[in-house]
């Protein structure tokens, strides 16, 4: 029988023209999508006066960085922050990936007669929680651990979502790799170090993409256990910036300051959600590629 040579074949008129429609589509959705991250970083550069009077617009009409040197003028703290929501969220993500990873291996393992009833018990978590005071007794008073970064790492730390997801992604591994692994004298150790993690990159990186952008975002439980200037998080620094630009607006407003009337408070929290985002999009196109797979085999197959 003769063998079709496909990359000689040319698409037909019909095949052409879906393409360049696709193309044309997905250019259309692109622009729509880019649309208001493009007014977000316009608001940001505009004058506050304009914005109030004039509304957003696709290009400012006057040029302004007050919110930015309003962000920036303490640049100290603003670099204290980076540093610590760096660190958090590299220790954090790598810790709880491991963890993550570790679980999800152990519920998929045969040879583990209690895993649906551990699996049963990781789940019962999604139904109900201990609530706010009780975790904040156990970090505070018994484990000791208000104002260090501990206190940020610990409570994201686990997740039945991101253990289902890396436990079903797991099972797409052939169990019979473990097996063979098992005949030539392999620990479990170095089954999972070597056979499991290798082929699990699609699961880990969009795994550790939800990881890092949970602990990149979080400013809830550092206005819970961080009182020390030097230990808040970016989020919660630019969020305590906004909070005290808000008011110091509505003072001035009540005419209980004055010269204060020129706040940036709308072109600030522009500026503040890009100062938020802009690191965490650069992560993005490297993990672009894992991200569908991994997220479409760890919600699919069961």
């Amino acid at each position: 029988m003769k063998k079709i040579n496909y990359s000689t074949v040319r698409p037909d008129k019909g095949t052409k023209s879906f393409t360049v429609l696709g193309y044309a589509v997905m250019t259309v959705i692109t622009i729509i999508c880019f649309i208001p991250f493009w007014l977000i970083i316009s608001a940001s550069i505009s004058d506050e006066h304009t914005i109030l009077v004039e509304g957003f617009k696709l290009w400012p009409s006057e040029i302004s960085f007050d919110a930015y040197r309003s962000i920036f003028q303490d640049s100290s703290s603003i670099f204290e922050s980076y540093a610590v929501t760096l660190i958090v969220t590299a220790a954090g993500t790598a810790s709880a990936l491991l963890l993550t990873s570790m679980t999800g291996y152990v519920l998929t393992r045969q040879d583990f007669k209690a895993r649906n009833k551990v699996s049963f018990f990781i789940y019962f978590t999604t139904l109900f929680s201990g609530g706010v005071i009780p975790s904040y007794i156990l970090i505070v008073k018994y484990l000791q651990l208000k104002n260090t970064l501990w206190a940020l790492i610990l409570p994201c730390l686990l997740s039945p979502w991101n253990i289902f997801l890396m436990r079903n992604f797991m099972k797409s591994i052939p169990y019979s790799l473990i097996e063979a692994a098992k005949i030539d004298s392999a620990g479990d150790l170095q089954i999972f170090t070597r056979i499991v993690l290798p082929l699990s990159k699609a699961g880990l990186a969009t795994v550790g993409l939800f990881l890092a952008l949970n602990y990149w975002n979080d400013w809830y439980h550092a206005s819970l256990y961080i009182t020390k200037e030097n230990l808040y998080p970016l989020q919660y620094l630019l969020y305590r910036m906004l909070s005290n630009a808000e008011y110091m607006k509505q003072a001035a407003e009540a005419g209980l300051f004055l010269g204060t009337e020129t706040l940036p408070s709308e072109t600030l929290k522009m500026a503040t959600a890009i100062v938020v985002t802009g690191p965490i999009l650069l992560v993005y196109p490297f993990v672009q590629k894992y991200f569908v797979k991994g997220i479409m085999i760890g919600s699919v197959k069961g």
